[in-house]
C-alpha cells in the first residue's frame, strides 16, 4: 500500500501539465521524482518514492513556496521543485519530516485485522504451491515412486499445519503415524485416479485430521513432537506488548501534555512567541499526537487479539474434552465422530498461528515507530522544557474535558443547526469527528494549537459532518460562521503537509488519501436522534363490522357440518366425581315458611280406602276374542 497511489498523485500533478500529453506528464513526475531520490541519496539518505511522491505534493500545495497549479511547470520551477523536496528531505532535525515518514511508514506496514490475516493466508498457499503440484500431478506407479509420493505427503502435511520441521526424523514418523491411521499407503492407488480439484481437497482434509490427531495425543502426553505451546506463548505473549505500548501511549500524551501547556503560555505571551519560533513547537506536538493515534489503533487491535485468543483456549479446552469422553478407552472410534473435533481442532491451532503473527507484526511495527520520535531530544532537552514549564500547569486531556464538562451547548441558541448530545443520539460514541476529535474552532484561531474536544457539551452536525469544541464559547463562535474556520484550518494544512493524515483532512487533498482508509472515506455512521412524543387517538371510533361467524373456507363449513351431524347421534353424558362435585358456590334466597294452625271444638279425620281395580286378561291368548276379567281389590272401610 502507499501513502499517496501513484495513479492518483498522477492525476493530481497532471492538472498544472494540461499542456502535455498524459504519457508525456507521467514520465516529467516520474523524473521528478527519480531525480530527487537519487539527489538524496548522494548525501547519504535513501528515500522511498513514496516519500518523496508525499514531500513533492507537500512542496507543492504550500502557497509560501510560490508554485502555480495553474499553469504548466518549466524547468526552473522543476529545479526549484527539486531543490525544496531534497532540503526537506535531508533536514533530521525536522519534527514535520519525521511525522511524514512515521505517515509514510505506518500506512505502507499496517493492514487492518481482516486483510493481514486473508494475506497471511494467501502467502502460505503460494509457499506450498509447488509442493501441492508435485503431489497432484503425480502418476507414480512403481513401489519406490509410491514410497516417495507417500513422504511427499507427509512433507506437505508438516509444512501446511506449521507443527514441526519435515527434516526431523522425530517429527516425520509422529506425523507419518498419524497419517497411516487414517490414510494407509495402500490407499495411494485411489488418490491418484482422483481429480486435481479432489486430491486437493483430499490434502487439506488429511491434514487438518492429521493436526488433530497430533494435537489430541500431546494433550494426552503421548506425542507431540515440536509443537510450541501457542495458548501459553501468547498469554505471556499479549500482556507485555500490551504492558509496552500502554508505556509509551503514556510517556507520549505526557509529552504532548507539556507541548501543549508551554504553547497556551507561548499563545499569551507574544515575546515569548517569536523566541521559540526556530524550535518548531508545534510540529512537534503533531509529531507526538500522531505517533499516540498511531499507539492507540495498535493497541486497540491488540485488545481484540487478547480476546480471540482468550475465547479459543475455552474452545480448545472444551474440545478436547469431549474428545476424551468419546474415546477413553476405546480401541476402536467410528470416524464419524472423531474427524469433525480434529479438524475442528486443527481450525483452532490455525487461528492461535495466525494471532501469533499478529502479535508479532504489530509489535514490530510498535517498535519501529518509535525510530520517528528522535527530533524532541534534540530540539528539547528535558532542561529546556522544565525552564519552559516553569508556573505552567500541565493539564491532561482528561482534565480538560472535566472542567467543561457542566458548561454545555444550548441548542435552542441555533435554530438552524443541529446539535447532537448523548442522551439524545443512539450512536453518539460511534460518530466519525472531524479533525480526529479535535477542537476545530482552537486549531484555526491559534494557528494550529490541538485541543481535543469535549463531545458532552455537544456536537456541531454541518453539512452531515461532526464538530467538536473543548468549550461552549468555541463552539458558539465557531457555530457563527462554520465556513471560514474550515478554510483557515485547510491552508493551515497546506503549509503543514502532516496535518493532512494527522486530522483526516482527505476530502480536502483527496489526492493523498491512504490506501488503508480509501474504502472509508465515504463511510459515515449517521447519527439516530431520539426525542420523547406521544399521540392520542380514540379507541373504536366506529361500531365493529366484523362477523365474527363468517367462515371463507369451505372446507372449515364442511368441517363444521360433519361435526353437527355428528352431535346429532351422539348422546350428552355428566359425570360427577367425589373430587369434582361441590367445586361451585350456589346461593339461593328464598322466604323462610310460615307457621299457621287452627283450632277446632272436636277433632275428626277421615281415611278412605284407596281404590283398586285389576283387569285380567288384557294380553289376550289362544283365542281370538279377547276376554277380560275385572277383579275389585279395594280393601273395605273398616279395615283400613
Amino acid at each position: 500500500m502507499e501513502l499517496i497511489s501513484r495513479s492518483s498523485f498522477f492525476s493530481m500533478m497532471r492538472n498544472s501539465h494540461t499542456r502535455m500529453p498524459p504519457t508525456q506528464a507521467e514520465s516529467v513526475i516520474k523524473n521528478i521524482i527519480r531525480e530527487i531520490g537519487q539527489e538524496c541519496a548522494a548525501h547519504g539518505e535513501i528515500v522511498s518514492e513514496t516519500l518523496v511522491a508525499f514531500m513533492v505534493k507537500a512542496v507543492v500545495l504550500d502557497p509560501s513556496n510560490g508554485f502555480n497549479m495553474d499553469r504548466t511547470l518549466i524547468k526552473s520551477d522543476v529545479q526549484k521543485l527539486v531543490k525544496h523536496c531534497v532540503t526537506r528531505l535531508l533536514d533530521n532535525k525536522n519534527p514535520s519530516l519525521d511525522t511524514i515518514k512515521m505517515q509514510v511508514y505506518f500506512d505502507m506496514n499496517y493492514t487492518s485485522r481482516e486483510e493481514f490475516l486473508e494475506e497471511h493466508h494467501r502467502v502460505l498457499e503460494s509457499r506450498l504451491g509447488s509442493v501441492m503440484r508435485e503431489i497432484t500431478d503425480n502418476r507414480a506407479c512403481a513401489r519406490e515412486e509410491l514410497e516417495s509420493l507417500y513422504r511427499k505427503i507427509v512433507s506437505y502435511v508438516l509444512l501446511r499445519s506449521g507443527l514441526g520441521s519435515p527434516t526431523d526424523i522425530k517429527i516425520v514418523r509422529e506425523a507419518t503415524a498419524a497419517l497411516q491411521s487414517v490414510f494407509p499407503q495402500a490407499e495411494l492407488g485411489t488418490f491418484l485416479t482422483l481429480s486435481k480439484k479432489d486430491k486437493e481437497r483430499q490434502l487439506k482434509e488429511l491434514t487438518m485430521i492429521v493436526t488433530g490427531i497430533r494435537l489430541f495425543n500431546r494433550d494426552c502426553g503421548k506425542g507431540g513432537e515440536g509443537i510450541d505451546d501457542l495458548p501459553a506463548i501468547l498469554h505471556e505473549a499479549i500482556p507485555a506488548t500490551t504492558q509496552h505500548i500502554d508505556s509509551q501511549l503514556q510517556i507520549s500524551q505526557e509529552q504532548a501534555y507539556r507541548y501543549t501547556a508551554i504553547l497556551e503560555k507561548v499563545r499569551q505571551n507574544p515575546l515569548m512567541s517569536v523566541q521559540l519560533q526556530p524550535y518548531m513547537l508545534k510540529e512537534a506536538l503533531y509529531n507526538v499526537r500522531q505517533y499516540e493515534i498511531f499507539l492507540q489503533i495498535i493497541l486497540s487491535d491488540i485488545i481484540t487479539c487478547a480476546q480471540e485468543v482468550e475465547m479459543m483456549i475455552k474452545k480448545l479446552g472444551a474440545q478436547l474434552e469431549q474428545l476424551k469422553m468419546i474415546v477413553k478407552s476405546k480401541t476402536a472410534v467410528p470416524t464419524s465422530q472423531v474427524f469433525p473435533i480434529f479438524i475442528a481442532l486443527s481450525n483452532l491451532w490455525t487461528s492461535f498461528q495466525d494471532e501469533t503473527v499478529l502479535i508479532s507484526v504489530l509489535s514490530n511495527l510498535t517498535s519501529h515507530l518509535e525510530a520517528f520520535l528522535g527530533a524532541h531530544e534534540l530540539l528539547f532537552p528535558e532542561k529546556v522544557l522544565r525552564g519552559l514549564l516553569d508556573g505552567v500547569t500541565v493539564k491532561t486531556d482528561v482534565c480538560r474535558m472535566r472542567e467543561q464538562m457542566e458548561d454545555r451547548v444550548n441548542a435552542e441558541d441555533f435554530r438552524k443547526l443541529e446539535w447532537l448530545f448523548p442522551e439524545t443520539t443512539a450512536n453518539f460514541d460511534k460518530l466519525l469527528l472531524q479533525y480526529r476529535g479535535f477542537c476545530a474552532y482552537t486549531f484555526a484561531t491559534t494557528d494550529g494549537l490541538l485541543l481535543p474536544g469535549n463531545s458532552a457539551i455537544g456536537i456541531l452536525k454541518y453539512k452531515d459532518k461532526y464538530y467538536t469544541f473543548n468549550s461552549r464559547d468555541a463552539a458558539y463562535s465557531f457555530a457563527e460562521n462554520p465556513e471560514n474556520y474550515i478554510n483557515l484550518i485547510t491552508e493551515k494544512a497546506k503549509k503543514n503537509a502532516e496535518l493532512i493524515q494527522l486530522l483526516e483532512l482527505h476530502q480536502q487533498f483527496e489526492t493523498l488519501i491512504p490506501y488503508s482508509q480509501v474504502k472509508d472515506v465515504d463511510k459515515h455512521i449517521k447519527p439516530i436522534t431520539k426525542c420523547e412524543s406521544g399521540t392520542q387517538t380514540d379507541t373504536h371510533i366506529l361500531p365493529p363490522t366484523i362477523v365474527r361467524s363468517y367462515e371463507w373456507n369451505e372446507w372449515e363449513l364442511r368441517r363444521k357440518a360433519i361435526k353437527l351431524a355428528n352431535l346429532r347421534q351422539k348422546v350428552t353424558h355428566s359425570v360427577q366425581t367425589d373430587l369434582s362435585h361441590m367445586r361451585r358456590e350456589n346461593g339461593s334466597q328464598v322466604y323462610s315458611s310460615k307457621d299457621a294452625s287452627t283450632q277446632s271444638m272436636k277433632e275428626g279425620s277421615t281415611r278412605v280406602p284407596r281404590p283398586q281395580v285389576y283387569i285380567a286378561g288384557l294380553r289376550g291368548g289362544r283365542a281370538k276374542t279377547t276376554c277380560g276379567v275385572k277383579v275389585n281389590l279395594t280393601r273395605a272401610i273398616d279395615e283400613t
